[in-house]
């Protein structure tokens, strides 16, 4: 459901129709969903070869939208928006990787100024052959051996671009990563990311992200509501069930024991 903004699935029955055996999960690829007439009734279709054809027992299955648009019956994924974030950090991240491979990997750049008034110009290209085979021996040679170029003449060596300066990506690719932790509610410093915060922003972000859980939760349980009673239906038991979530958090019950004795003390006033 976070993914892809749709979750599906199958209440399984065994053969003789009387007992749950099991809760199937379904690939939203095989499946399509329509709301026909009524927003409020909705109707499944199942892939069977090229075509849809309808579900045989619609309420069997079991259908969680998050946060689906107006007038919509799908949900949306927590991820859409963030293509074109990560496609630029992965284009920030390539770079770095070109940048360092350039780095790491030096490469010289060998020039040979002959004098104008020497016999060296009509053999320049010779010995600028012969100063590229000896530079290219004193490279390549192994780790054991460490071999020293010499040369006569005016010979400049320069590492190639060293002169330019590699942009500096801590602040693109950190306001890159703010945007995807941010859309999923997650605090920064659960997925190991030490920005500098206050222990008062800590404490805020912890809330928002039980916010968010308290959010799923009362999706899910329309399914959970389903499930359960519909096993009270085959069992022969009273449809009337209540459904509990554990806390949490502690700070949670916490919170809200001061609330509540906050309430208390203003209604005694």
């Amino acid at each position: 459901m976070l993914t892809f903004g749709n979750a599906i699935g199958e209440i399984v029955l065994n053969p003789e129709k009387n007992k749950i055996i099991a809760l199937y999960n379904s690939s939203l690829e095989n499946i399509k969903i329509s709301s026909d007439k009524n927003p409020l009734s909705l109707s499944f279709y199942y892939k069977d070869g090229i075509s849809f054809v309808p579900v045989k027992f619609p309420q069997l299955i079991l259908f969680s939208a998050l946060n689906p648009p107006p007038g919509e019956i799908k949900g949306v994924s927590l991820l859409n928006g963030l293509p074109f974030v990560t496609e630029t950090l992965l284009k920030i991240y390539k770079s770095i990787a070109l940048n360092f491979d350039r780095v790491g990997n030096v490469r010289f750049a060998v020039t040979y100024k002959p004098p104008n008034y020497s016999s060296d110009l009509s053999c320049a290209k010779d010995i600028a052959s012969s100063i590229a085979n000896e530079w290219s021996c004193a490279m390549n040679s192994s780790s054991d051996t460490i071999k020293d170029f010499v040369a006569v003449g005016d010979v400049d060596i320069k590492v190639i671009g060293s002169d330019n300066q590699i942009l500096d990506t801590n602040i693109p690719v950190r306001q890159m990563l703010e945007q995807i932790v941010a859309k999923t509610g997650i605090p920064p410093f659960l997925l190991g990311l030490s920005w500098s915060t206050s222990e008062r922003m800590s404490k805020q972000q912890a809330e928002i992200l039980t916010s968010e859980l308290e959010g799923y939760r009362r999706i899910l349980t329309p399914v959970i509501s389903k499930i359960i009673s519909f096993w009270l239906k085959l069992n022969q038991f009273s449809e009337i069930h209540t459904i509990t979530w554990n806390t949490i958090h502690l700070q949670d019950e916490v919170e809200l024991a001061r609330a509540a004795l906050l309430n208390a003390q203003a209604n005694k006033l």
